[in-house]
């Protein structure tokens, strides 16, 4: 499948004091991948319908070696610091996934529109 991304999905859940500073830091965060990150290729930020304190990340990479490279930013790491006092428990790895639309090329066309958000 090297035609196929790689995916993760996780969940978070913050102290409600801490809501507006991680929002931040976030939002921070994910603009700066998409922009500065040539393997990243989706980075999506949402909030639970029901609850305002749990936040979903949606990632796409184009490989393992792009996912190590990430963590290893200055951004990630500066980005885990802040947050990490923040958390209600620990982050929920929800699932780890393989693309199957849109394809790898699907995904590079679509990148330069993600810097416009």
């Amino acid at each position: 499948m090297r035609d196929s991304m790689l995916g993760r999905f996780f969940a978070v859940n913050i102290k409600p004091e801490h809501r507006q500073a991680f929002l931040d830091a976030s939002i921070f965060k994910a603009q700066s991948v998409i922009s500065e990150e040539s393997g990243v290729f989706q980075f999506h930020l949402m909030v639970d319908a029901t609850d305002p304190n749990r936040f979903y990340f949606y990632e796409v990479f184009c490989d393992n070696a792009a996912v190590q490279e990430h963590w290893e930013t200055p951004v990630f790491k500066n980005w885990r610091n802040i947050v990490e006092q923040m958390h209600e428990g620990e982050i929920e790895d929800i699932a780890n996934m393989r693309s199957l639309f849109p394809t790898h090329k699907g995904f590079e066309a679509q990148k330069p529109s993600l810097l416009q958000w």
